[in-house]
């Protein structure tokens, strides 16, 4: 579901498509270099962080809805786990994680990162290709985007990258080293 959204996403931050998108009101002057660049590191400031959090939230998501065990017992496991800065025992964040309980994400949540990890395997590989207009991108729309859920996915990405994905692309999409 969250593929192509995520995929698209990346073109927001392509220099050239900020240039096309951006301008100031009164000159009409595109977004300068400098800003630009703060842009782009404002994007990666602490993903680590965010991305981990993700995880919490996934991990929490899945564990939750496999056992008949107290949500908030188990979320302090799995905080023990994965919090890198502690939280209050009164936090009471769980009551407002719509996404779970009233979103369509239930036992799912975790499809929102493992989108990210498609959605940057693909485009760095049809940016690696020649980028929008290559054989690449012309595969990705035709066994990704036209085909949707109809057929089985990975199967699908496969015939489209030739290879799994690989969680390598994300992380440098978040400025993280590997």
């Amino acid at each position: 579901v969250e593929l192509p959204s995520q995929y698209m996403e990346f073109f927001c931050y392509e220099k050239e498509v900020v240039g096309l998108l951006s301008g100031h009101w009164q000159t009409g002057e595109s977004l300068p270099d400098e800003l630009y660049e703060k842009v782009i590191d404002s994007k990666n400031y602490q993903s680590a962080m965010q991305m981990l959090r993700q995880c919490e939230f996934s991990l929490w998501d899945l564990r939750t809805h496999m056992s008949s065990e107290d949500t908030y017992k188990v979320l302090e496991e799995v905080r023990s786990k994965t919090a890198l800065i502690p939280i209050v025992g009164e936090n009471r964040f769980l009551n407002t994680f719509g996404h779970i309980f009233s979103g369509g994400y239930a036992a799912g949540y975790f499809s929102y990162k493992w989108a990210e990890v498609l959605a940057a395997d693909a485009y760095y590989y049809v940016q690696a290709q020649g980028g929008i207009g290559s054989d690449a991108s012309r595969s990705f729309m035709h066994n990704i985007l036209e085909i949707g859920g109809s057929l089985d996915y990975m199967q699908q990405y496969v015939k489209f990258r030739g290879k799994k994905p690989s969680i390598s692309a994300l992380l440098q999409s978040n400025g993280i080293d590997n």
